[in-house]
């Protein structure tokens, strides 16, 4: 009685699939349509390819770049047409650049997935006037203009501000994309005055553009590093050295640690974690940072290279130095300190000439006057004359001379 019991319920569930299926069917269909309508036909909107998009962005900000590349790729086989997987893939050599932007290598495949993202950016704006597409364009030319200014390509820079800026007003007939488009005028309104402030030969440039407003610029990027989702983290990229140029120190330290902590792998970040401790005088927290970029830099993990280790061997040398007194190893640190600086041509960063005047007082401390002299001759010959290095190595050059002639 029971098997039959069963075997009813069985055959009125084979009955019913058909039923079920139609259902099932009808409910994706209805499904597709509501997501069409939210996101407006527009691919950055649409809840899969924000799911799809999401561990790859994360890893590319975590600097696992083949797992990335892969679920590019992957999207640009499913969206061949699209603008986002090339701009994506443009992002991802942009931060194979960041540890050390004086790093060329991957310039040309920037530039080249940036270009292909125009283009089919273009292509769709001009078949449709789709805001999605001025936004991509806008950021395209945005990220060509950023590497022309590293490379100070000033007309090219130019130039590709001023589209960013053309197509940044296309987009935002499109409400829904304010905190992305945020991010653009975040960024402008901070740098016009960054660039008038610290670019006398540029200033010119600028009456080509809009006034700007330096703290509402900041307080937009700080929006976006909230409510946006495609540029949230590069907004937070601009704010760790905004905060650090503005003296913002608490907010620097909050905001490394927190980037840091979502991106352990990430060079940029974890340098900055350290370096903002050092600052706020989180002693066992900055030595612990700095040592462990050492001991990534030694194990030669991706993007952790010598700008990462100038900050981190400063920082440990300094400590050695001023706090433990400990001459031999911050005289091991301070040399490793400059051997980073010398592998990128750094000689005119402010670690380097921190640690030649860090050799010079430990040279001093050591009565050996001779090897001051030439430590601080080094630093008043080089840098920048306002600066601390300098006018600490003017006042420690007279009292080594007056040192030597005494023992004489």
């Amino acid at each position: 009685m029971q098997l039959k019991s069963h075997l009813r319920i069985f055959i009125l569930f084979l009955l019913t699939l058909p039923l079920a299926f139609q259902a099932e069917g009808q409910w994706w269909k209805l499904t597709e349509e509501a997501e069409k309508e939210r996101s407006k036909g527009m691919l950055l909107l649409t809840s899969e390819v924000q799911i799809e998009a999401t561990t790859a962005i994360n890893q590319m900000y975590n600097f696992h770049f083949p797992e990335a590349e892969r679920e590019f790729n992957y999207l640009k086989v499913k969206y061949p047409n699209h603008p986002l997987p090339d701009f994506l893939l443009g992002l991802m050599q942009w931060w194979k650049i960041v540890p050390n932007t004086g790093n060329e290598v991957y310039d040309e495949h920037l530039i080249e997935y940036m270009d292909s993202s125009i283009d089919k950016a273009e292509k769709i704006w001009d078949e449709t006037e789709n805001p999605e597409a001025a936004f991509f364009m806008a950021a395209a030319y945005g990220f060509k203009g950023r590497l022309h200014a590293e490379r100070k390509n000033w007309t090219r820079a130019t130039l590709a501000a001023k589209n960013a800026l053309k197509y940044l007003e296309y987009s935002r007939n499109f409400a829904d994309f304010s905190p992305e488009l945020m991010f653009g005028d975040g960024l402008y309104n901070y740098y016009y005055h960054f660039i008038k402030q610290n670019f006398p030969l540029l200033r010119p440039v600028l009456w080509l553009f809009p006034k700007a407003n330096k703290m509402q610029g900041v307080a937009q990027l700080e929006k976006v590093s909230y409510q946006a989702f495609y540029t949230r983290t590069e907004a937070r990229y601009f704010l760790l050295q905004i905060y650090a140029m503005e003296n913002m120190t608490d907010k620097s330290y909050d905001l490394a640690k927190y980037t840091h902590e979502n991106y352990p792998d990430n060079p940029f970040f974890h340098r900055y974690h350290a370096r903002a401790a050092f600052i706020v005088g989180r002693m066992d927290e900055a030595m612990e940072q700095s040592k462990a970029i050492l001991n990534r830099i030694a194990q030669h993990q991706v993007g952790y290279e010598a700008v990462s280790g100038r900050y981190a061997s400063y920082i440990l040398g300094y400590y050695q130095l001023y706090v433990y007194k400990n001459r031999p190893e911050a005289k091991q640190y301070f040399q490793q300190c400059m051997d980073f600086s010398k592998q990128t041509d750094s000689f005119e960063s402010g670690y380097y000439w921190a640690s030649v005047l860090g050799l010079a007082r430990i040279s001093y401390q050591e009565n050996d006057f001779d090897k001051t002299v030439d430590y601080c001759k080094e630093v008043l010959d080089k840098a920048e004359k306002k600066s601390a290095q300098h006018i600490e190595a003017k006042k420690l050059l007279a009292e080594a001379k007056k040192a030597r002639r005494k023992r004489r």
